[in-house]
């Protein structure tokens, strides 16, 4: 006669499911995707300040961010001010945060603008970036009438690394701020976290992030 399987008891039954799904969800959150909440007024209009977004890492498996692409990434030292690097404040919201299921502090989201190898230059006579001499024509910018940065200047992008700006160009300490800086503001491609993927929240503005055909020319599309 066949010995009837031992079942456990309930609660080690409960126990063994959290633990699953905490496994489960740190796989998620290395491998696949990431909660993050929009830390400052830098994006806007494109994202406002507490908007609840999911970042991808897919897209980067095998092959590094492209132009127009608006990436997460970690400070790449000095970037981030005291509000912008705040994390969860309770034990839960920090348990949750370690695990992906609560919004995660600490970085940076920006546009990037150049990719290792692109001279990206501002300004031409009508206010407009040039990136290797094509003219960006950037309506997603919070004033697009206006020129596209009150610095001026002349970079190429080292190989590996990425020139980012803020949507919202009066408002945003991007790579153009860090010019003096080591590293010359320029990011290194390990320090992406993901692709900005699905505004979740609020559920008026939710939906999915499309890059814009901005970058078209330049693609040699």
């Amino acid at each position: 006669m066949t010995e009837k399987k031992r079942q456990l008891p309930v609660w080690q039954e409960s126990i063994l499911l959290v633990i699953t799904a905490m496994v489960m969800a740190v796989i998620v959150k290395t491998f696949f995707l990431q909660a993050f909440y929009i830390p400052s007024e830098s994006m806007e209009p494109t994202m406002l300040v507490d908007d609840k977004l999911l970042v991808q890492k897919v897209s980067y498996w095998g092959g590094e961010p492209k132009r127009g692409d608006i990436v997460v990434f970690d400070d790449p030292g000095g970037w981030l001010g005291e509000e912008e690097s705040r994390h969860a404040t309770n034990p839960l919201q920090r348990a949750l945060e370690t695990v992906g299921l609560f919004p995660t502090g600490g970085h940076l989201i920006k546009r990037v603008i150049g990719v290792g190898g692109d001279e990206v230059v501002c300004c031409t006579e009508a206010g407009k970036l040039t990136v290797n001499g094509k003219t960006l024509d950037e309506p997603y910018l919070l004033e697009p009438n206006s020129p596209a940065s009150e610095l001026r200047f002349d970079v190429k992008v080292p190989k590996d690394h990425l020139w980012v700006m803020g949507d919202n160009r009066g408002n945003s300490a991007d790579s153009r701020s860090h010019l003096g800086d080591p590293g010359g503001g320029f990011i290194q491609d390990k320090a992406v976290v993901g692709k900005a993927w699905l505004r979740v929240w609020p559920w008026n503005r939710s939906g999915f992030i499309h890059k814009p055909e901005s970058f078209e020319a330049v693609n040699g599309k």
